[in-house]
Formats: C-alpha cells, sequence, structure tokens
C-alpha cells in the first residue's frame, strides 16, 4: 500500500507560537497554496483519504477534492497542553527546558511528548496498512508526516526534526 501524507498549508499565527492541537486559522494565501496542493495531486486517485479532524487539514483535503475525507483524532498534531496558543519564548513552565532537552520522552505540561504522538501515529498506521487499499491520501501536520517517516524508516527518530516536511509539502511512504 501507498500513503500520502500531505502537510496542510501555512496558518496566521504569531511566529515561535506553540499551537499544537488548537483549530488555527489559515493564511490568507491559503487559496494559491492550496491550488499549488491541488495540481502536485492532479491525476492521483484514492482509494481511501483520512484528514486531522483541525480545519487546516479539512479545509485542505475539500480544496483538492476531498470533501468525504474521514476525519480521525489520531491524526491531530502534538498535544501541546497548557502550552497552546503562547510563545515559546514566554512559556515560564520549569518543564519546558526539560523538554527541550528530551522532547521525545518529555510530556509538554498537560499535553503528550513526541513519543506519545508516535504511539498514536504508529497505531493509525497498524490499522490502515491491513485494510484492502492500493492507494491512501492522508491530509494531516507536521509532527505526523515526521511520525509517518519515522514507521517507514525513512529517518530516524534524532533526525526527525531536521527533515520536517514544509507546509504544502508531501511525503509517500509504502507499508
Amino acid at each position: 500500500m501507498n500513503i500520502t501524507f500531505i502537510r496542510h498549508t501555512s496558518v496566521n499565527v504569531p511566529r515561535g507560537t506553540c499551537y499544537g492541537q488548537t483549530d488555527v486559522p489559515l493564511n490568507a494565501s491559503f487559496p494559491e497554496e492550496a491550488a499549488a496542493v491541488s495540481a502536485g495531486l492532479d491525476g492521483r486517485s484514492f482509494d481511501k483519504v483520512y484528514t486531522s479532524p483541525l480545519s487546516r487539514c479539512v479545509r485542505l483535503a475539500e480544496w483538492c477534492g476531498f470533501p468525504d475525507a474521514e476525519r480521525d483524532v489520531r491524526l491531530l498534531e502534538l498535544n501541546f497542553g497548557e502550552w497552546e496558543m503562547k510563545r515559546f519564548d514566554d512559556i515560564s513552565d520549569p518543564r519546558l527546558q526539560l523538554w527541550y532537552d528530551d522532547f521525545l520522552h518529555v510530556r509538554a505540561t498537560g499535553g503528550e511528548s513526541f513519543e506519545d504522538q508516535r504511539t498514536r501515529i504508529f497505531a493509525f498506521l497498524d490499522e490502515v496498512r491491513i485494510l484492502p487499499y492500493n492507494q491512501v491520501a492522508v491530509f494531516a501536520h507536521g509532527g505526523v508526516l515526521l511520525c509517518a517517516g519515522l514507521y517507514a524508516g525513512l529517518v530516524r527518530e534524532e533526525e526527525a526534526f531536521h527533515s520536517l516536511t514544509p507546509y504544502g509539502g508531501m511525503i509517500e511512504i509504502e507499508v
């Protein structure tokens, strides 16, 4: 099975803001960015399409011609808990430094760690891989695409954040 992961387009939040699972607005450039993503998918057909339930993914899936994409909460971005919608520079939580030192295993206060996110994305992929599909599309977030790359062995855990897919970017994996 081939799974194409599509990262949502750019969002309208101040630079350095921790927004994770918050449903933030898309940039005014959404129509142009979405048109480019749609063009990149032109001519491709999928047996099944999934999306994160957050509007930045749902709207892109709809724009690309998949209004009935199945929403799956496992495809949400990392939950930053109490840090959501705060600028990283403004977070006074002493756990922030622990998270910076080991974001793979340390949870954001009231949220999750990258390991937690990886566990739910891997569970999603384990479930999808046994379904009778050949071509699947997934509209999701940067962290989800990182986890998919790990699942497929495209990147090692310690290098994952150096290969973050840009807004509107895609990766393909075989499962």
